[in-house]
C-alpha cells in the first residue's frame, strides 16, 4: 500500500450545540477507513462569514493522514456531514457541520468539486488560526501561495477569535 498522505481537514459547526458537533465529529474522522487522526487543534469560537444573522462558529483544525484519494476522502467528509443532517439552506448560512479539506499533502487541485489548497483559507482567520497551531505542534511546515503560513496568519484580524476550554493541540500516534 502506498505511503499515506497528511491532509488537514476544517471543521465548523453554529447550529444544535455546535461545540458537542465539532468534537463529535473529531471522533468519527478517527474512525474514517484508511485515515490517522494525528493532530486537532483547539476549539475556537469564531463570528459568522458572509450573514451576520447567524450563531457564532466553533471551528477547530484536524490533521489527518490518509491512504484515500483526495476524491474518495471528500466524499467521507460529505457522508459525514450528512450524518449531522447538514443542509445546504444558503450560502454561508448555518449549519450543525462543515467540514472543508484545506490541504492534501502538497498537491494542488482543481477540479468542478474539489479545489487544494482550499480556495479562500489564506484570508479566512478562523481556518488559519487553528491550522498555524496545529502545524506549529507538529513542526509541519506550511506554504499557501508561495508564502509561508505565519505570513497570512499575521495579515488578518485575530481578535474576533476566542480559543476555548482546554488549550493546545491533541496529538495521537501516526499510521
Amino acid at each position: 500500500m502506498n505511503s499515506a498522505i497528511r491532509t488537514f481537514i476544517g471543521l465548523g459547526s453554529n447550529l444544535e450545540n455546535p461545540k458537542a458537533q465539532v468534537q463529535q465529529a473529531l471522533h468519527e474522522l478517527a474512525a474514517l477507513p484508511l485515515c490517522q487522526l494525528v493532530a486537532h487543534s483547539s476549539l475556537y469560537a469564531t463570528p459568522p462569514v458572509g450573514p451576520q444573522d447567524q450563531p457564532d462558529f466553533i471551528n477547530a483544525v484536524a490533521c489527518l493522514e490518509t491512504h484515500l484519494s483526495p476524491l474518495a476522502l471528500l466524499d467521507q467528509l460529505q457522508a459525514l456531514e450528512q450524518r449531522h443532517r447538514r443542509r445546504r439552506l444558503r450560502h454561508w448560512g448555518p449549519r450543525t457541520l462543515d467540514l472543508d479539506l484545506l490541504l492534501y499533502g502538497e498537491q494542488t487541485l482543481h477540479q468542478p468539486r474539489l479545489t487544494i489548497p482550499h480556495a479562500h483559507m489564506h484570508s479566512r482567520a478562523f481556518v488559519l488560526v487553528p491550522l498555524d497551531e496545529v502545524a506549529t505542534a507538529l513542526k509541519q511546515p506550511i506554504t499557501l501561495h508561495q508564502q509561508p503560513l505565519n505570513h497570512w496568519v499575521a495579515a488578518l484580524n485575530t481578535s474576533d477569535i476566542r480559543r476555548l476550554g482546554d488549550t493546545g493541540v491533541t496529538t495521537t500516534a501516526t499510521i
